[in-house]
Formats: C-alpha cells, sequence, structure tokens
C-alpha cells in the first residue's frame, strides 16, 4: 500500500472539510446577520408608529393605541444582534407604553403630570427610533425612506423629532395633553 498516496488523501479530506465548516459557518452568519436586521426594520416600524402616537398625544391630548408585537415576536434576534446598550433604549421606549396607558385612561393626573410623562415615553422613544435607523438601514436606504414620504408626512415625522427631551422647556406653546 501506497501510505504517500494513502497521507496526501486523508490530507486533502481534512482541508475539504475544514474549508465546507468554515463556508457553512460565514454562510450561516451572513443568514443570522440579514434576519436580525430584517428584525431591526420591523420593530423600527412598529417604533416610528408608535413615537408618532405619542407625539400625537403629546401635542394634542388624542391618544392613539401602541403596539407591541413586532418587538415581543423578534425580541430574541434583536437580543442577539444589538449591543446590550441599544437593546435597553428600545426596551425602555416599549416599557414606558404602560405610562402612556395610565395617562390616556386616569383623569385624575394633573396636566403637568401628563406632559411630563408624556415627554419622557416621547423621549425614550425617539432615542430608540434613532438607534434602530442607524443600525436597521444605510444612509442610501434612510435617504429613500424620506423620499417617499408626502411633505405632510415630512412635517409630521420632522416635528415628532423636535419635541424638545423631558425636563426641556420647549420653546413653543405648551402642550394639550
Amino acid at each position: 500500500m501506497d501510505f504517500e498516496k494513502l497521507f496526501i488523501g486523508a490530507f486533502g479530506a481534512v482541508v475539504g472539510v475544514i474549508g465546507w465548516l468554515l463556508v457553512g459557518l460565514y454562510i450561516q452568519g451572513r443568514a443570522k446577520e440579514r434576519a436580525a436586521r430584517e428584525a431591526a426594520r420591523v420593530v423600527y416600524f412598529e417604533l416610528a408608529a408608535n413615537h408618532l402616537n405619542v407625539f400625537v398625544a403629546l401635542e394634542y391630548g388624542a391618544f392613539g393605541a401602541l403596539s407591541r408585537s413586532a418587538y415581543e415576536r423578534l425580541l430574541p434576534e434583536l437580543a442577539a444582534w444589538l449591543p446590550i446598550e441599544e437593546l435597553q433604549a428600545i426596551s425602555v421606549a416599549y416599557m414606558g407604553q404602560a405610562g402612556y396607558d395610565q395617562a390616556s385612561r386616569a383623569t385624575e393626573i394633573p396636566a403637568e403630570v401628563r406632559r411630563q410623562s408624556l415627554l419622557a415615553i416621547h423621549d425614550a422613544h425617539r432615542t430608540a427610533v434613532a438607534l434602530l435607523r442607524a443600525r436597521a438601514f444605510s444612509p442610501s436606504e434612510v435617504k429613500r425612506l424620506a423620499e417617499h414620504l408626502r411633505p405632510d408626512q415630512l412635517r409630521l415625522m420632522d416635528a415628532a423629532d423636535d419635541v424638545a427631551p423631558a425636563g426641556v422647556e420647549r420653546g413653543r406653546a405648551a402642550t394639550r395633553a
């Protein structure tokens, strides 16, 4: 038996197996990254809708329903992909939903307390939306997102982003909430 040919064959098989495993791991990593980015995009749109609802409640006193189904369904993908600080910021925005619900239903809450509560919830949503937008979309995709909004929609999105953070007095009229 020719041990040289046997050694070369075994060596080639080992290199082939290792190469196959590395390619498989690379493909699996790319698929996981793509799934996590898609999950972040879905949660981004849910958070953006919630952000606008909080803004409308803050400015006009009209409380729309907030959603959390995408977040609950896709949290494992986000937790595996996002840095812990960003995951915490997103979670804080969703944790604020209990306060939003209370502000929408409880009539005994003083107007100033309701306003401060909504400002804090709004600020948490603004932070979470900005973090997810930066991570889930490329700069060219962010630009394309804005291009497909009507001018009135764009003004509403800009106005929601321009509200002062909690604890900072705004330069224009007090909110109606």
